[in-house]
């Protein structure tokens, strides 16, 4: 939200802080999936819990926080997500080829917005490089 604010020089009508926890249960009832907090000048909490065998869907919750007074347009909602680019450096650490193995399996991995099925065309991306 800073980064958007310092280059948007905007702040949105409404920010919602979505977190997803991922529970012990294999799977979590529709009823209990998501929490909404107010916190105040237009800024909400979103708690959003999966099952470790649930598939996680962010669209199909954000349907259910209708029902908790906080109605989404998909299609006027904007994701900023964290996208973090893992780097070797050469020094101390690992040995060298467990660290370009570990890059290589880290680019090759799928990212957030495909795995949570969020909509390509409504995603930002904010990214940051971490050296091993």
């Amino acid at each position: 939200m800073l980064h958007n604010l310092s280059h948007n020089k905007v702040l949105h009508e409404r920010i919602v802080f979505l977190t997803v926890h991922i529970g012990d249960t294999p799977f979590v009832e529709d009823d209990a999936r998501v929490r909404v907090t107010p916190l105040g000048h237009g800024c909400h909490q979103l708690d959003v819990t999966f099952g470790f065998k649930d598939e996680p869907d962010i669209p199909a919750m954000l349907a259910l926080c209708g029902a908790q007074a906080l109605p989404f347009e998909m299609m006027q909602t904007s994701f900023f997500i964290a996208r973090q680019t893992v780097i070797s450096t050469p020094g101390e650490g690992m040995a060298p080829w467990r660290e370009h193995l570990f890059v290589a399996m880290q680019r090759n991995a799928r990212d957030a917005a495909d795995y949570y099925r969020i909509p390509t065309n409504r995603v930002i991306e904010l990214g940051t490089q971490i050296e091993i």
